[in-house]
């Protein structure tokens, strides 16, 4: 399986949404140096990637793998988390 998954595209993003069954939607932010202005320009992009045992939460860290069509937007896979955010407790004013 190891040399199926070294040509597809990895990703590491930010799980924005997490309210779908089975799908996040991750934010990749993007880099690079425009060609005429010479400064660095940032771009996001949001893919909708599928969470099989809905596993993310909003603020997480994640690798997106590239798959087969799954639904009509729906072309990656989260591959793993990277990195856990803490829900932050709310605390309420009598």
């Amino acid at each position: 399986m190891e040399s199926k998954d070294k040509n597809k595209k990895k990703i590491i993003g930010t799980v924005v949404k997490d309210k779908m069954e089975k799908t996040v939607v991750v934010e990749v932010v993007r880099s690079f140096k425009h060609s005429i202005y010479h400064k660095y320009v940032q771009t996001k992009k949001r893919y909708k990637a599928h969470d099989e045992s809905n596993s993310c939460n909003v603020g997480d860290r994640v690798v997106i793998v590239e798959s087969r069509p799954l639904s009509k937007e729906k072309r990656w896979l989260v591959k793993e988390i990277i990195k856990k955010e803490e829900p932050v407790p709310i605390k309420e004013e009598v």
